[in-house]
């Protein structure tokens, strides 16, 4: 089952067990929070009537995102401004959307967590945060489409690069003015 919920004035896909950044929201680390805002519901290729549909979610932290500079300048005049800013943001999980829990979904995750190695320092039983994050960016497949290309053309061998041979002294000096010199007129 999905369900596509407005939150901080964006819109969000999710499903039981998902983990998703939204703007920030009231409450602490593990508190519940409902999701009212149901604009679409259903299940595979069916949708469901969202009157009355609610999303059911936990905090799992409090954050910041990344520093964003804010520069302000005005030329010839002397007027620099120059501005940091974090953005606050709340990560949840998704726990259930109406009356339908995570519990099919969190299973297969966590058996694929155990099972793949760890890349970072996080102890058994705690997850890094923002770890799992639904939304995040996959490869770009066209570097494997070009290299794929190249291997069936034949290599073509470089031709040589042609190097002008000049002293250390002359390689950004000026033409000579003798060059330059028009014949006078008659």
């Amino acid at each position: 089952m999905f369900a596509v919920v407005r939150t901080g004035g964006k819109q969000y896909r999710v499903h039981p067990g998902d983990k998703i950044v939204v703007e920030k929201l009231d409450g602490n680390a593990g508190d519940k929070v409902t999701l009212g805002d149901v604009l679409i519901a259903g299940d595979g290729g069916d949708l469901k009537s969202t009157s009355g549909l609610t999303v059911a979610a936990e905090i799992v932290a409090q954050a910041k995102a990344d520093k964003v500079t804010v520069f302000k300048k005005r030329r010839r005049h002397n007027y620099r401004r120059k501005k940091g800013h974090r953005q606050q943001h709340t990560i949840l999980k998704i726990v259930a959307i109406g009356d339908h829990k995570a519990e099919k979904k969190a299973a297969p995750k966590a058996e694929a967590a155990s099972a793949a190695p760890a890349k970072g320092k996080v102890t058994k039983g705690e997850e890094a945060p923002g770890a799992d994050v639904a939304g995040t960016p996959t490869e770009n497949p066209a570097p494997a489409a070009d290299k794929a290309a190249s291997a069936e053309k034949p290599a073509k061998k470089a031709a040589p690069a042609k190097v002008k041979a000049e002293s250390g002294s002359t390689k950004n000096a000026a033409p000579a003015k003798a060059a330059a010199k028009k014949s006078p007129k008659k």
